[in-house]
């Protein structure tokens, strides 16, 4: 088997990729009948000599692989005919600005698996990078915080050559007794406890958290329980909600009223209620000012992230009572979002390092059996075909359908 580490080709290029040179060692001495190539790349985190100084070969041309690994999607006109790609191709939810794309793929015989639906038997992502979106998503808050109040300045994370740098510029930060609001409970929340960690900053039951008043800026973690209720008596059954999460209204404004920053990394369902309406922010009552949407769910859960931002412009304000979008710190009242769309680019050495442990563990040895069906179940085309779990995409590709923007 022959296996390439793909340059990536989408503007901007993303920095990660799937393999340390370490970790391409560490494959070859676990699969001898395995070979690893790197394709020459100008902008990958690791660079070419990194990998040359291992003994790894960097090469021009890897058309003579058979799978290739990348990050971000491949550009359509740099797809091999006939081979197995694994890739991000942000196509599952229907994204209409990838339609092409993965039209591309079918005409040209292409094996895509996506790491997005590699999954084990209990249905959880064995491949992913949320935890890495919530430790630069979280610092991006505190870096966004102290920009507009200008209390301190720390570099931007992708100025940090690794985490350790991170931790050390996190010690510059010096935050009055404010309250921070999170949401999410999983991989992302998990990365963003650990930048709270890191700055000492105390955790606060969502009760007390609402209530009381403190000397120190301090945090509370909700879960979807904590801010939606069933509509009909204002209860909460966790299988009904994610079942059917129409039924269910925001309570979350509670929050909104005490709290200065929300930092955002709850999965949001579209059939679920906002957090708050655009309506909410003119209130004198709603004391949010800034929000790292990590989710970046454009027009989603929050109504304020109108777009997505980019890693040299990570931050736009909205008008309180316009709603309309206002440049960065512009204007003293206004609500400063930081909506980034690629977050684990900014550490991509360390998201790399993590990524690749993941690959290593659960998906490698599956590629080298007869048959997988963590494989098979993450195919989204093979053979000039949509797969049995992806038919839902007909539609998508011929264009019949809403499609998400």
């Amino acid at each position: 088997m022959k296996i390439a580490l793909i340059k990536e080709g989408k503007t901007p290029a993303d920095k990660r990729v799937a393999f340390t040179p370490e970790q391409v060692l560490e494959i070859h001495r676990m699969y001898k009948d395995t070979e690893i190539f790197v394709e020459s790349s100008d902008v990958r985190c690791y660079d070419d000599e990194e990998y040359a100084a291992l003994g790894i070969q960097v090469v021009k041309d890897v058309s003579a692989c058979d799978v290739f690994f990348g990050i971000k999607e491949v550009p359509i006109q740099q797809l091999i005919p006939n081979k197995n790609y694994f890739f991000f191709s942000h196509t599952i939810k229907k994204q209409a600005y990838n339609r092409a794309l993965l039209q591309s793929v079918l005409e040209k015989n292409i094996k895509l698996i996506d790491y997005e639906v590699l999954k084990n038997d209990t249905g959880e992502r064995v491949a992913a990078f949320g935890r890495w979106a919530g430790i630069v998503g979280a610092y991006n808050a505190f870096w966004t915080y102290g920009k507009k109040t200008d209390l301190y300045h720390i570099k931007r994370a992708f100025d940090c050559f690794d985490r350790q740098e991170l931790k050390v510029e996190l010690k510059k930060v010096q935050l009055p007794p404010i309250k921070i609001v999170v949401t999410g409970t999983g991989r992302v929340g998990k990365g963003t406890l650990e930048v709270l960690s890191t700055l000492g900053i105390r955790e606060i039951e969502p009760h007390d958290f609402l209530f009381n008043y403190y000397e120190e800026p301090v945090f509370t973690l909700l879960s979807s329980s904590h801010y939606n209720r069933r509509r009909t008596d204002g209860g909460f059954d966790k299988n009904e909600f994610y079942s059917y999460p129409e039924k269910y209204e925001s309570h979350f404004l509670k929050y909104a009223e005490v709290s200065d920053i929300l930092i955002s990394g709850a999965y949001w369902d579209n059939r679920a209620p906002r957090l708050f309406r655009e309506a909410d922010i003119k209130s004198e009552d709603f004391s949010i000012s800034v929000i790292a949407d990590i989710t970046c769910d454009i027009r989603g859960s929050l109504p304020t992230t109108i777009r997505a931002s980019k890693v040299h412009a990570p931050v736009y304000d909205i008008d309180r009572d316009t709603f309309e979008e206002l440049p960065a710190f512009g204007k003293q009242f206004s609500i400063s979002v930081m909506a980034i769309d690629n977050l684990p680019t900014e550490l991509p050495r360390d998201a790399s390092k993590d990524f690749g442990e993941q690959l290593i563990k659960y998906v490698v040895p599956e590629l080298h059996k007869s048959q997988s069906t963590i494989l098979e179940k993450a195919t989204i085309a093979q053979e000039g075909d949509l797969t049995f779990d992806f038919l839902y995409l007909r539609d998508y590709l011929n264009n019949t359908n809403s499609e998400k923007e």
